[in-house]
């Protein structure tokens, strides 16, 4: 009886203890379980590049390995740009006590033209500049500034070589004086303005004293390249009538369509700016420009004294007495020949090149002779393009 007791008793421990274990193991688990539901889950990008951080604190981070700094590559260092060698203006000569005068009237547009023929005739010790420009005159307020009353004690203290007048771009307005009070643009007006052109210009032709007249350029207001264009009219057409000339700018300070440019050509062909902001003004360029246009003519007139080489003559040039009785050199010997004629057959060789017997005369009729003496020619070759003959057929 006690066998089967026993039995029971260790089934009964069996059981227990297993009981136990599974509990222990179940709670051991517990933890790792939670911790893998924490977990994120990894997905395709993680696991190729490891852009996310393991959360596992069992399982040491992987840090990525250090990227190594690719060092920038030295740019070799360029040489120091040299400095641009400008030309080398050359420096103003000293002018000669007998310079010849160019007399420059006019408004402030004359004042600029004055500076530019400076600069032109810089190295010219035989022409000086005189500049006369009155900045706000014209032609139409006597009131204000009368050349017609000026004008000839100028030229009386000066004695001018020519008198040079760029003048108009004041006088787009009333014309008052000499008992007149007429509005622009009247007919009245450009027939009062016509008188006073040609009198100014007679002031210097009756004298013989050459006048060069020098027209306005476009400016920057269509008023006023407008009344520009009928005021270069009257200039050109009294000016020539009194034996003057008129210097035409226009082109210079207009593009291919005639329209107002600021920026354009110097007297070099580089693009500089030739106006100012105003539409009016000249710059330093444009003035140099306008001289540009008058240099031509007054180098005419002038002659040998706007020369930069001219010198003068005086006690202190003068050749020593000892040099000036010295005797002159002999004359070079010359060996004078007869003049040759191009068409002499003997600087060919004669008749040789024809051989040195006449060709024999032809005793038979040549075959142009035959064709254009008697309308006869000679039958085709066989066989060439102009042969009509058929075949087998015989030439008559």
């Amino acid at each position: 009886m006690k066998h089967p007791a026993r039995r029971a008793t260790k089934a009964t421990l069996r059981i227990v203890l297993t009981a136990f274990l599974t509990v222990v193991i179940a709670l051991g688990c517990l933890p790792n379980m939670a911790q893998a539901q924490e977990r994120p889950r990894r997905n395709l990008l993680d696991m190729l590049f490891g852009t996310r951080e393991p959360d596992y604190p069992d399982q040491p981070v992987e840090q990525p390995p250090p990227r190594r700094k690719v060092q920038p590559k030295k740019r070799p260092t360029p040489p120091p740009r040299q400095p641009v060698a400008q030309p080398e203006t050359p420096p103003p000569a000293e002018k000669l006590s007998d310079a010849k005068a160019i007399l420059v009237v006019g408004d402030f547009l004359a004042s600029g033209l004055a500076t530019g023929l400076e600069d032109a005739f810089s190295t010219s010790p035989g022409v000086v500049i005189q500049s006369r420009g009155n900045v706000a005159s014209g032609l139409v307020r006597q009131d204000y500034y009368n050349w017609s009353q000026q004008l000839p004690g100028m030229i009386d203290q000066l004695k001018p070589a020519m008198v040079v007048v760029m003048i108009g771009a004041n006088d787009r307005q009333q014309m008052i004086g000499d008992g007149l009070n007429e509005k622009y643009g009247t007919d009245p007006w450009f027939l009062a303005y016509e008188e006073r052109v040609q009198q100014f210009a007679k002031l210097v032709t009756s004298r013989h004293i050459p006048l060069l007249w020098v027209g306005l350029p476009s400016f920057g207001s269509d008023q006023l390249t407008a009344s520009a264009v009928k005021l270069n009219q009257i200039y050109q057409s009294q000016t020539t009538s009194v034996g003057g000339e008129f210097i035409d700018i226009w082109d210079g300070f207009t593009d291919q369509n005639g329209e107002f440019i600021v920026t354009g050509s110097d007297i070099n062909g580089q693009q500089v700016r030739l106006r100012t902001a105003d539409g009016v003004n000249l710059t330093a360029a444009g003035k140099r420009k306008v001289a540009f246009y008058l240099e031509k003519s007054a180098r005419r007139i002038l002659g040998d004294q706007a020369s930069p080489d001219i010198t003068r003559l005086d006690t202190g040039n003068s050749l020593p007495a000892q040099q000036a009785n010295l005797p002159g050199a002999e004359p070079e010997k010359i060996t004078r020949t007869q003049p040759m004629s191009l068409s002499d057959p003997d600087l060919d060789g004669g008749s040789q090149l024809l051989g040195s017997s006449p060709a024999p005369a032809a005793t038979t009729s040549s075959p142009r002779d035959l064709l254009v003496e008697k309308g006869l020619m000679d039958p085709a070759p066989v066989g060439r393009v102009d042969d009509y003959r058929l075949p087998g057929s015989v030439a008559r």
